[in-house]
């Protein structure tokens, strides 16, 4: 059995919890969040004080960091110093210096730190993944990602509006996931162009706009992403075009159903056809998200195999941040 303790119970707190109980072999007992109202809510009982009380109950085996992101970098840092395994969302901190720390930390011990690229484990992202390390495309040429959201007033009323807390704006938010995307299909990009911009909420410090351009200079990839929360709609769209043809994902599967159902079309160019029939395109469409209980499989099974973890590891943590080290100029 799999001891679990939860710190911070909003959102991400609950969702997490919810894929967590599709497990036999896992058992919540004790959840800290500083809202202690939110009980009342959801009917789960919180007796943790603090976080540390989560962190250094002995009877705890793995801690799961569902926080404003200014605390998730600390508080990984003190759950593996008590050796507990860690599940932390993103981002893993708010530069590339403290994930550094934060491996330093995780070489001393057997602990097993997973951080929440959830993006990774949708359906039709594991297909194109398929797909593209299979081979039968080719090799990868170039992408294309863009992710945005519609914002309102009472988005600057909570910790993500405040720089301090979130580390910054939409990019850190919710374009770390089309980064995440890109570096899981290409593998990893040493030059980066950005541009950012903060044209109309003009909140300092959280931007509304990125725009970036990447390669990898070693195997010829390019990419571009932009990041928005202002388009005035909610919008996913990865492309990724090979040698052989093309993958075309539109559409996100998420709780709000905001994103549309994931829609993948595959193409194939005539260089790669071996038949009439491939000259038309595949289309497929997932109607579910399993990514919250394939993110939380991964994990557990990491923990019961003592396997590391391939998906959402440290070293992935690294790479995205030191991209967006680069495009915020840190």
């Amino acid at each position: 059995m799999i001891n679990i303790g939860i710190i911070g119970y909003g959102k991400m707190g609950q969702i997490r919890h919810k894929a967590i109980n599709n497990f036999k072999q896992c058992r919540i007992i004790d959840i800290h969040d500083i809202c202690k109202s939110k009980a009342l809510v959801s009917g789960t009982q919180f007796e943790a004080k603090n976080p540390e009380e989560i962190i250094l109950n002995k009877n705890i085996d793995a801690v799961f960091i569902c926080t404003p992101n200014n605390l998730n970098q600390p508080l990984t840092i003190k759950a593996l110093n008590a050796g507990k395994h860690v599940f932390c969302e993103k981002p893993p901190a708010f530069n590339s210096r403290e994930v550094s720390e934060i491996q330093a930390l995780e070489s001393t011990n057997y602990s097993k730190l997973m951080y929440g690229f959830n993006h990774r484990h949708h359906d039709s992202v594991k297909r194109m993944k398929n797909i593209v390390e299979s081979g039968e495309l080719g090799k990868i040429l170039w992408m294309r990602g863009r992710y945005g959201k519609e914002v309102g007033q009472d988005f600057f009323k909570g910790w993500r509006a405040d720089p301090k807390k979130s580390g910054g704006g939409i990019l850190i938010d919710q374009g770390i996931h089309m980064l995440d995307l890109m570096l899981h299909l290409g593998e990893d990009f040493d030059e980066v162009q950005s541009m950012v911009s903060n044209l109309f909420w003009k909140q300092k410090g959280v931007e509304d706009n990125v725009f970036v351009n990447l390669r990898n200079n070693n195997t010829g990839i390019c990419a571009s992403v932009h990041s928005t929360m202002t388009q005035w709609r909610y919008l996913f769209s990865l492309e990724v075009f090979l040698e052989g043809g093309s993958l075309i994902l539109n559409g996100l599967k998420t709780s709000s159903g905001a994103y549309g159902d994931e829609k993948l079309s595959i193409k194939r160019n005539q260089s790669h056809l071996t038949n009439i029939q491939d000259m038309n395109e595949e289309h497929i469409v997932f109607h579910s998200d399993n990514s919250w209980i394939s993110e939380v499989q991964h994990f557990v099974s990491s923990i019961e195999e003592n396997q590391s973890i391939s998906i959402g590891s440290s070293e992935d943590a690294l790479k995205v941040m030191r991209i967006i080290d680069k495009i915020y100029e840190r």
